[in-house]
């Protein structure tokens, strides 16, 4: 099934003169990485503080998108600029469930929104990057297969946050919508745990795992 992940390549054509002069200006990919998950926790605390307001459900879309990007640079600076380390390993996967988590599970605050079915969704999200990650163990590649990867969760969420913010969907239509995601994020479980079984083995090892990979998934 597609998903938004296939548009990366061309994503990060854009992104590359950006990158080239964070490098120039000795960006770092982990400085990065850090900026990515202070957006989503200011995000996610302007939701918490102010549920029943508009304004920060219109927040989310353009954070995912700037996050999105950020994302993408630090796995460029990495990768093109020389800059893997464990360290940026660990920043990079811890970052992105942290965000999610972040991000996401304040709109279990918002009255139109059904707070179990935010619950289920995070909880999800979490299992689906856990198998992603784990596919290293048995010397396979990480896998990023949809259809509900990182991209499509920040499609999907932004989405739905534009339409509660103007109030373009009512909350019995909201949990189908939840209901949806957390179907879609539990099939991408399990294609991402068959892919790991069926794919040939690769290059990657456990200890590559210390080093920082390219994932804006």
């Amino acid at each position: 099934m597609a998903s938004v992940y296939d548009l990366k390549p061309k994503f990060q054509d854009l992104l590359r003169p950006m990158v080239r002069r964070l490098a120039a200006a000795g960006t770092t990919a982990n400085q990065v990485t850090i900026a990515a998950l202070l957006l989503s926790v200011a995000t996610g605390v302007c939701i918490g503080v102010w549920p029943s307001k508009p304004w920060p459900l219109l927040l989310i879309p353009i954070a995912l998108l700037v996050r999105m990007a950020l994302n993408a640079i630090d796995g460029m600076l990495a990768r093109e600029f020389n800059q893997k380390s464990r360290l940026g390993a660990v920043l990079n996967e811890l970052g992105d469930v942290l965000s999610d988590i972040t991000l996401y599970l304040p709109l279990a605050l918002v009255p139109s929104v059904n707070a179990t079915a935010i619950v289920i969704f995070v909880i999800s999200s979490i299992v689906v990057e856990f198998v992603g990650v784990v596919a290293i163990q048995i010397d396979r590649p990480r896998q990023y297969a949809g259809p509900m990867g990182k991209s499509d969760r920040a499609f999907w969420v932004g989405l739905l946050a534009v339409l509660l913010a103007f109030q373009w969907i009512r909350p019995p239509v909201t949990s189908f919508y939840l209901s949806a995601l957390i179907f879609l994020a539990g099939w991408t479980v399990i294609n991402r745990a068959w892919r790991s079984l069926v794919s040939h083995p690769s290059a990657t090892t456990n200890l590559e795992l210390e080093t920082r990979t390219d994932d804006p998934h």
